[in-house]
């Protein structure tokens, strides 16, 4: 008797979960994506397929954007159509450097110097010498015309002024990139330290450049205008033009000082051709995955590991659900799954939800317009198919039928 009562508890479960096999309601979001008004194309709705299809998601994407506010030529660009001054790309001072200054037969100026908090440079009994942002050569100049001028010298001296190690630097960067943030670049930890290179003269170092810094801040975004990068120094803007850098031509990649400030602006809209690897793009993307497919137990198994979660900068939506192993397997049983995308749209930080069948993205030979490429902290979830489901469901209820036995 008590096994016919169980039996009778059993009946709406069994209607619940059958009813839990269909299939789930599109997941709703905020922005228009079914018309393509997403962050990018590749997230707007499928539509049918033609017999020739054509590519139209880099067109649409296009469509949206601001022209370039830059020069327009491929050259660099300084007070917008001026050259760049040569301090902005030689190699330029900051407060902490280490200097080294060397005067013939003179014990008393000869001297390794820090430039100062202030920016100075501070010899023994002259005024302070401005530093900041200038080049060794500028600065070597007025200290031997300081020299002279105090009466230590009757004619302007020999003299050499040295880098000889770089100071860490702190500039903001801000605008069309993943993490604005004023930030510290540059700077060798002290268990790195190259004593040879310590002892040699001169100085030598890539940290402090202006690509340095934008990666430092997640990388440019897919909207950025690189045609007309902002950066601003003692109160001056300089507008720099840095496509070359994504290109693979050359670009400015200006020595930065402390106080600079950097401003990406954005064409408001995707870009397909910044979805690449390059100096200013961000080192790469950490995959958060979800709901590993039905024939896997877990991570390891799954060989889920570093080189899965992290995928290089430019990898789409199907490459990532293959990396969760959420492709393939048995066709009867494993064909119909379907995966989800969590991502967030960085100009408006308003959060989307994607979902793709995945046998539809296989078969489609348009699938590359409905293939989103992957941002910075974007997750991914994976569904299994119906028969899966299914089954499944019938393990729950067998459990659930073999507990009404024995009770």
């Amino acid at each position: 008797m008590r096994f016919f009562a169980a039996a009778g508890r059993l009946v709406p479960f069994m209607a619940l979960a059958v009813a839990g096999c269909g299939t789930p309601r599109q997941a709703d979001n905020i922005e228009p994506i079914s018309r393509g008004d997403g962050y990018q194309a590749q997230y707007r709705a499928f539509v049918s397929t033609s017999a020739n299809p054509v590519l139209t998601s880099a067109r649409l994407n296009a469509e949206k954007c601001r022209p370039e506010a830059g020069a327009g030529n491929g050259v660099s660009a300084g007070k917008l159509g001026q050259p760049i001054p040569r301090a902005l790309l030689s190699e330029t001072l900051t407060r902490g450097d280490l200097l080294e200054l060397r005067l013939p037969a003179d014990e008393e100026f000869s001297a390794d110097y820090v430039v100062s908090r202030d920016g100075t440079l501070k010899l023994p009994y002259l005024a302070p010498i401005p530093a900041q942002g200038r080049t060794t050569e500028a600065v070597l100049k007025d200290v031997l015309r300081a020299l002279v001028a105090g009466g230590y010298y009757a004619e302007t001296p020999q003299g050499s002024l040295l880098l000889k190690d770089f100071a860490q630097i702190r500039v903001a960067v801000s605008g069309a990139v993943f993490e604005p943030q004023a930030m510290n670049i540059g700077g060798v930890p002290g268990d790195q330290v190259d004593s040879l290179r310590q002892q040699a003269l001169g100085a030598y170092t890539e940290d402090r450049n202006l690509s340095v810094a934008l990666r430092a801040a997640g990388g440019i975004r897919p909207d950025a205008d690189l045609s007309a990068v902002r950066l601003t120094r003692a109160g001056t803007n300089y507008t720099l033009d840095l496509r070359g850098m994504v290109t693979g031509h050359s670009a400015p990649d200006v020595i930065l000082v402390t106080g600079d400030e950097i401003f990406v602006p954005t064409r408001v809209c995707f870009q397909d051709d910044l979805m690449t690897p390059s100096p200013v793009s961000p080192p790469g993307i950490s995959l958060y995955l979800s709901n590993l497919t039905q024939p896997a137990t877990g991570n390891a198994p799954s060989a889920v590991g570093q080189t899965v979660r992290e995928v290089p900068y430019g990898t789409r939506f199907m490459q990532a659900v293959i990396d969760t192993n959420c492709v393939g397997g048995a066709r009867a049983t494993s064909a119909h799954r379907s995966a989800a995308l969590f991502s967030r749209n960085p100009m408006t930080d308003v959060s989307v939800v994607i979902e793709r069948p995945i046998e539809e993205m296989r078969a489609r030979a348009d699938r590359d317009d409905y293939d989103p490429y992957l941002l910075p902290g974007d997750a991914i979830a994976c569904y299994d198919s119906s028969v899966t489901n299914i089954a499944e469901v019938g393990k729950v209820l067998g459990i659930f039928g073999l507990l009404a036995v024995l009770d």
